[in-house]
């Protein structure tokens, strides 16, 4: 069974829209990343953040009033038109929806604890409901008025990529004809502070594959695609998935179960690692990381294929990164590029030479004809990884 990627609506610090994203990471432009102790007092950081208003969340759905939801709501405003075909040509009840986040909206709590602690009452506007884990899903399912499985899943930063695998999952059973599928993540306290305790945040901005990474920069993002039977522009070909729980938050330094990934991913797509025109990396920036994802790479690519991380220009979004990076990829083969533009490796630094040799894409870089199929990389906290394959259709 074919299923495609009918459309996509995503936001994050390279642009508020597709083609404003697409334009910004050709052009290796990272100026979305910005310095801020909003969520770190005493402390700037650099964050990724969505700098564009918001749609407002009416009166029927108050108790779903969050950033997360409304990044939703703005992501799913650039394919609600694309929704409503699909919704007149399935049904409601045939649809479902299947979300990745890490932190959901958390944000609204803290921001609620604050005023508590100030007046010592919570806010009349405050309800639980706005940081549950599957508040995304909830929402976007009661808005749309969906009658198919609406559920969230969190796996850290392979969280919206398990979102995907999910959402096929469901149409192949018969379950859905077609499912909104994605991930969003919004910035706050819990996730900057929690990896500034791991003392994972880089100093400055992250510098992936460099050599003198320090860890990463933390973005907010949001992306959202239709996936269906229905004939699109993207094809999802294959998702390979494994877990090694070699640590709870540090990658087995070999990489066996990331290469394995990648290699079950090609499998299932039924392609060869020389046919891939692009890889997305998965590229935190952190040490163990990057160290670990090169072997990972060489060994079954060699440095022949390119791949770049885009991290550098939008910060790691966390459980909405594999949506996202997979987003990305689905703008380059949905572009009418000839000349097979590619998106490049921003670091400001220079390439670790003790890192496994990868065929890093250098700003300007082209593959000199259509990108027709495109590989990106999730891996996530306990050794939770996932790959996947999508290509031109």
């Amino acid at each position: 069974m074919k299923l495609y990627l009918n459309d996509l609506g995503l936001l994050c610090a390279a642009g508020n829209d597709k083609d404003e994203v697409l334009a910004n990471l050709l052009a290796g432009e990272r100026s979305g990343l910005i310095f801020t102790d909003r969520f770190s007092p005493g402390r700037a950081v650099a964050v990724g953040r969505v700098e564009t208003e918001l749609p407002e969340i009416g009166d029927d759905f108050r108790y779903h009033r969050s950033r997360n939801n409304r990044l939703l709501l703005a992501g799913l405003a650039q394919i609600r038109g694309t929704v409503e075909r699909i919704i007149a040509r399935f049904g409601q009840e045939r649809i479902g929806c299947v979300l990745g986040t890490s932190t959901s909206g958390v944000r609204s709590t803290e921001l609620a604890l604050a005023r508590q602690a100030e007046n010592g009452i919570l806010p009349g506007d405050f309800h639980y409901k706005q940081q549950q884990m599957g508040a995304g899903a909830d929402f976007l399912a009661a808005y749309l008025n969906l009658g198919g499985p609406a559920y969230t899943l969190s796996t850290a930063c392979s969280s919206s990529g398990r979102a995907i695998a999910s959402a096929r999952r469901l149409i192949r059973l018969g379950l859905c004809d077609a499912v909104v599928v994605g991930g969003a993540d919004t910035l706050c306290n819990l996730t900057i502070n929690g990896f500034m305790a791991l003392e994972s945040l880089s100093a400055g901005l992250c510098k992936p594959f460099g050599l003198h990474r320090d860890g990463i920069n933390i973005g907010e993002a949001v992306s959202l695609f239709i996936l269906s039977r229905e004939p699109g522009p993207v094809e999802l070909l294959g998702i390979g998935s494994t877990s090694d729980a070699y640590h709870f938050s540090a990658p087995d330094p070999d990489g066996l179960a990331v290469g394995q990934a990648m290699h079950l991913a090609l499998r299932d797509a039924g392609k060869r690692p020389e046919q891939i025109d692009y890889l997305n990396l998965h590229g935190t920036a952190t040490v163990l990381n990057d160290s670990m994802e090169s072997k990972a790479v060489n060994a079954l690519f060699g440095a022949t294929v390119p791949c770049s991380s885009s991290k550098g220009m939008t910060g790691h979004t966390l459980g909405a990164a594999a949506a996202l990076e997979l987003g990305f990829c689905w703008l380059l083969l949905n572009s009418n590029d000839d000349t097979g533009g590619l998106i490049p490796s921003i670091n400001g630094d220079a390439t670790d030479s003790k890192l496994a040799e990868l065929n890093l894409v250098r700003q300007g870089a082209l593959l000199h004809r259509r990108i027709n199929i495109c590989q990106s990389n999730s891996f996530a906290f306990g050794g939770n990884n996932i790959s996947i394959v999508a290509g031109r259709a």
